[in-house]
């Protein structure tokens, strides 16, 4: 089963992600990690990466189709993939779907995870983590059980990322439409896109995630 999780910044897919890696046996392949491992590997492909790299520019869709493509190629266990990072653009879902094809496999689902602008501002502006161990709280719905001690681990120093501010999370919620609403349209045409409510506790998001896939 190959699915590939969209939307916004903070809608909890990389939280899904994991869920599906440890119940379903999924591989989660994320572009920022495959491009790390690749220019460390001393693979052709990984002198590639890390030559475009150090000349700062951006790696082309050929080199990332190449990296998935071995991703495909090596996965024993045969469970399929979650695709974190890509495709973002329509040129890279047809490549995708040139790959998939090519490999006689299919991509199985696009789960959109709709989550509304403001609930999503006042879920990401509250949250912070503990700097020890990365365990995540919120000012409102998950505050630790004593008042600055980490639950986890009883570190006492927390932090909150930089851009975890209204301006910047709404800078980036407007990229990620203007930039994804094609893909949106793109897999919407091609009866694979289902939408599902992002919102609510951890284990009701998984159980609809987990029904989409049930089919």
């Amino acid at each position: 089963m190959n699915i590939i999780l969209l939307g916004p910044p903070g809608a909890g897919k990389g939280t899904q992600a994991h869920r599906l890696v440890v119940e379903r046996g999924l591989v989660q392949l994320s572009t920022g990690d495959m491009l790390r491992d690749a220019r460390t590997s001393g693979t052709e492909v990984g002198a590639q990466v890390a030559a475009v790299m150090d000349r700062g520019d951006l790696v082309t869709d050929e080199i990332v189709i190449s990296l998935i493509s071995e991703k495909l190629d090596g996965n024993i266990s045969g469970n399929g993939f979650i695709f974190d990072g890509f495709p973002r653009t329509l040129a890279q879902a047809d490549a995708l779907s040139d790959l998939l094809k090519s490999k006689e496999q299919a991509l199985d689902a696009v789960i959109e995870m709709k989550v509304d602008d403001e609930a999503l501002v006042a879920r990401i502006t509250g949250r912070y983590t503990c700097s020890n161990c990365g365990a995540v709280y919120h000012d409102v719905t998950k505050k630790p059980t004593k008042d600055g001690k980490c639950d986890t681990c009883g570190g006492s120093d927390f932090t909150r990322r930089a851009d975890d501010n209204e301006e910047s999370l709404r800078t980036r919620l407007m990229a990620y439409y203007r930039d994804t609403s094609p893909l949106i349209g793109y897999y919407y045409a091609k009866d694979q896109l289902v939408r599902t409510d992002g919102l609510g506790e951890i284990d009701e998001v998984a159980a609809r995630v987990g029904a989409v896939l049930e089919g």
